[in-house]
């Protein structure tokens, strides 16, 4: 377990509490988070996705604030691919340049990683140099089940709600390892 990396905006039946000792869920209220860790961020996506507009229960501040928390401490923030948080906060988009705090954003695959579902995913990255982050992107794995409906996907099932939001326990090992990063790099 790190004592070294904060978990933010996470499940806390999910694979961080068992990663990282600094973890926040919902209770604890990741707002509070000011440092001095560098962070893996899941802010809540519902509010910057495609059907925000459903979205009545999950507080939108969050994305931006998960925002600040990794351009201050550096880290990771985990987002689904096309989120409009990017445009929201002025991320770069994956293969741009990195932005004014040398951020960058990658795109995965967390079926790479374990996933039920291709679940393309969005990273925007602070204080990791780009080779640790690009050497550790994994490609493959095989989808079992769809997170929506769509041509490509039709013949998969329909993932579970549960599932949909799983993230893969070698995925979130991933992540924050590479927040770990931060401070090597700070300190070199």
């Amino acid at each position: 377990m790190r004592s070294d990396v904060a978990a933010l905006y996470v499940d806390p039946r999910g694979p961080y509490p068992k990663l990282v000792a600094e973890w926040f869920d919902e209770a604890r209220d990741a707002r509070t988070y000011a440092g001095p860790w560098p962070v893996v961020a899941h802010p809540p996506c519902g509010p910057w996705g495609p059907m925000k507009h459903l979205c009545r229960k999950q507080d939108a501040s969050c994305g931006p604030h998960a925002v600040e928390v990794v351009r201050g401490c550096g880290g990771v923030l985990e987002h689904p691919y096309g989120s409009f948080l990017w445009r929201a906060c002025h991320l770069p988009r994956p293969r741009e340049l990195p932005d004014a705090w040398g951020g960058r954003s990658y795109e995965v695959r967390q079926v790479a990683w374990g996933h039920a579902c291709p679940k393309p995913t969005w990273l925007y990255v602070v204080g990791v140099p780009a080779r640790v982050v690009v050497d550790g992107i994994r490609v493959g794995g095989r989808a079992t089940h769809r997170v929506t409906s769509g041509p490509r996907m039709a013949t998969l099932p329909s993932a579970s709600r549960k599932v949909r939001t799983l993230t893969p326990p070698a995925f979130a090992a991933w992540l924050v390892e590479l927040a770990s990063q931060v401070r090597k790099e700070v300190a070199a």
